[in-house]
């Protein structure tokens, strides 16, 4: 298939189903080059994924159709399947993991399809929806590995490049690949120049790993806050474009990915799930390989569950330096605890809690335990609280 006129293909099929999301620059990152956001967590269905499942799905003869759609995901995709099977009057099961976000799986019965929860990750959920769709013969949509879905990701590559001139590196987070399968691919056609770097959960990196060793390799541990990219292997299909056509990829760790959502719903005012989330912590903490350059970040979803998004933020502010949790102790006698708070007064940290236990194991005779969550304003100010403690004879202990 040839991915460029089949993106172009697609991009017309999704004229009018589809938001054209924005991409806007930003200065509220203090990098050393010109940073451009691709909202696609403003996205129809909140990711990109409506619009290779959309394309793919809108293929099927009326035969197919008829057959219905069966497919597995760990939620977004599975939002865009069943949002087009909608939209075409197609039956659609999904198969979601049995911890998917529970905000991923209302969604998808919202737009009418039967979801049924399977194993612990979206690789297990993958095999049993084969296994349905053997005893169904219902049409099964690939999530990453099919090149009608390659063809529709790559086409948030072709608004991109309507939209910024003189692009010199646009950051793409992988899964399975077939984003970045799409956006590589159409780019490198258009413009050879244009480096595409690829971003990948640490603890997830199958990708980054697949194509060092030169064969496809399957992790046997994934676990990352970044579900929606935490797949095993990439596809076949997926790994020969990745392979070919990504100029690198780049993994960043949790507090990495947190402290980018934690930055963006701050400074942007706009909220990115963790897989979203991904390029613009490389783009945070890898800025020394982009200064001088005009840079796009695709934020790929915004399908956070909300009862993730207090650990998240809090996770991001000790990453920042604007949350520090320690112990100390202090003598037990009268006045004691006073003193230190007044200390941290004078030191400018606002204190969020603060738990005086004379029985804690850490207590000492003669002492009290204090356990201690401050508000600080960065890594600098933490810094000098902990100096200034430590000089004055305060044991440390770290939460």
């Amino acid at each position: 298939m040839n991915i460029t006129a089949e993106a172009l293909k697609a991009s017309k099929c999704l004229d009018k189903v589809v938001r054209v999301t924005q991409c806007i620059k930003t200065n509220n990152f203090n990098t050393n080059y010109n940073l451009y956001l691709k909202q696609e967590n403003l996205q129809i269905t909140g990711s990109f994924k409506i619009r290779g499942a959309y394309y793919k799905i809108s293929k099927l003869t009326s035969q197919e159709k008829k057959l219905g759609v069966i497919c597995a995901s760990a939620g977004n995709h599975a939002q865009g399947v069943a949002y087009a099977c909608n939209s075409l009057n197609i039956k659609a099961t999904i198969v979601m993991p049995i911890n998917a976000p529970l905000s991923k799986i209302s969604a998808t019965e919202k737009y009418g399809a039967t979801v049924v929860l399977y194993g612990d990750n979206f690789d297990e959920a993958y095999e049993h929806a084969k296994k349905i769709q053997s005893e169904t013969s219902a049409i099964f949509v690939e999530p990453f590995n099919d090149l009608d879905v390659i063809a529709g990701q790559a086409t948030i590559a072709v608004e991109i490049l309507n939209q910024i001139d003189d692009v010199d590196v646009i950051l793409v987070p992988i899964g399975g690949g077939g984003l970045a399968s799409g956006v590589s691919a159409y780019v490198k056609s258009i413009n050879p120049q244009i480096k595409i770097i690829g971003v990948e959960a640490r603890n997830v990196n199958s990708m980054q790993r697949s194509i060092s060793e030169d064969k496809i390799i399957c992790m046997q541990n994934v676990s990352s806050i970044a579900d929606g990219i935490s797949v095993k292997k990439p596809g076949n299909i997926t790994f020969e474009y990745c392979k070919e056509y990504l100029d690198g990829i780049i993994s960043v760790d949790e507090e990495e990915i947190t402290s980018a959502i934690l930055r963006c719903i701050e400074k942007e005012k706009s909220v990115i799930e963790a897989a979203g989330a991904v390029t613009l912590a490389a783009a945070m903490y890898h800025a020394h390989d982009f200064e001088g350059k005009n840079v796009v970040c695709i934020l790929s979803g915004g399908n956070i569950d909300v009862t993730m998004i207090s650990k998240i933020i809090d996770r991001g502010l000790v990453k920042t330096g604007r949350k520090l949790s320690i112990g100390t102790l202090i003598k037990d006698t009268p006045g004691q605890l006073k003193l230190l708070i007044d200390l941290l007064s004078t030191l400018k940290c606002n204190i969020i809690s603060i738990t005086h236990d004379r029985s804690d194991i850490k207590s000492t005779p003669g002492n009290c335990y204090v356990e201690i969550n401050l508000e600080t304003s960065n890594q600098q100010h933490i810094n000098k609280i902990l100096k200034e403690l430590e000089n004055l004879n305060f044991t440390i202990f770290y939460n």
